[in-house]
């Protein structure tokens, strides 16, 4: 674990960016980026198309670690190169911004109200691998669709147990029980989530801390008490489905949350547009969840 990463992490100013579309989303990521599906044949020019665009944020001088704490990149991202060097080593080394994978190979079918994460038999040889390359962190996903407290414990079961085998191979995991924005029961399912989280954290030692990627509550600060605990490294907020200018109202709203936005970041840029259009649409976006992240 990279001493200088934690320190940044834990006092530094500013948002998380989440690169990390994986194979099911990149056709949708690319479409609102302006490249249909017609431009492109097969996984491996899309994947190029999108590590295009991936790159292009990335190296765009809009993009450091001034107002970007960190950046989540997806496998095959972090395998390939920006500007001549490692993705991950890029990040740090000319950007200083703080690399993070998501390590998750997907969400199960649903059962008991919520998606648990698929099985990750290689994980070790993954985390060895984002080790080796400069990785700090990592993320992954489960999703609660209601309030059924077997199915929450079951997210937060899970995603703790898989947190402590990333924490031993020395890095920092973002815990992410995702509660769906459409849930008709998305305060009870937060007030359900919330305890579960507290009892795991109760036993995570604060020398060996974790992250947590919450969806924005509805009630305000109604997480505070997992932002001050110590064990807590960090508490970010994604998107979850709502616009950039929602999710930025609400996170504006909630004290010590940070973001760590996908869609909402990409809002707006377009492959169509030239480097100059691109860097200042960037450089705005950038600005307004940097605000809201800070306030």
């Amino acid at each position: 674990m990279n001493n200088e990463q934690l320190i940044k992490m834990r006092d530094g100013k500013g948002f998380i960016a989440a690169l990390d579309q994986s194979g099911g989303s990149t056709p949708k990521a690319l479409k609102l980026y302006g490249v249909e599906e017609s431009e492109y044949s097969g996984d491996e020019q899309m994947f190029d198309l999108i590590h295009q665009m991936r790159s292009r944020m990335m190296t765009s001088p809009a993009f450091t670690g001034e107002r970007v704490l960190g950046a989540i990149l997806f496998e095959g991202t972090m395998d390939r190169t920006v500007d001549g060097m490692g993705s991950a080593e890029y990040l740090w080394a000319r950007k200083q911004v703080i690399p993070f994978l998501k390590v998750d190979k997907g969400l199960a079918d649903e059962h008991n109200g919520v998606q648990v994460m698929k099985p990750m038999p290689d994980l070790d040889a993954l985390l060895a691998r984002a080790v080796d390359k400069g990785i700090f962190g990592t993320k992954m996903r489960s999703v609660i669709k209601e309030s059924n407290k077997t199915g929450i414990v079951d997210v937060v079961a899970q995603q703790f147990e898989v947190g402590r085998q990333i924490l031993a191979a020395g890095l920092v995991p973002i815990i992410e029980p995702e509660v769906d924005i459409h849930s008709e029961s998305k305060a009870e399912c937060e007030v359900i989530l919330k305890a579960a989280i507290l009892e795991e954290l109760d036993k995570q030692s604060p020398d060996k801390p974790v992250m947590l990627k919450l969806t924005l509550p509805n009630i305000d600060n109604f997480y505070s008490e997992l932002v001050a605990h110590p064990a807590v490294l960090k508490v970010v907020a994604l998107s979850g489905g709502y616009s950039r200018q929602d999710a930025n109202a609400k996170l504006s709203r909630n004290k010590g949350m940070i973001a760590s936005f996908s869609r909402a970041l990409t809002e707006g840029l377009s492959a169509k547009q030239s480097d100059a259009e691109f860097n200042a649409m960037l450089d705005a976006t950038i600005e307004e969840i940097y605000q809201a992240s800070i306030s």
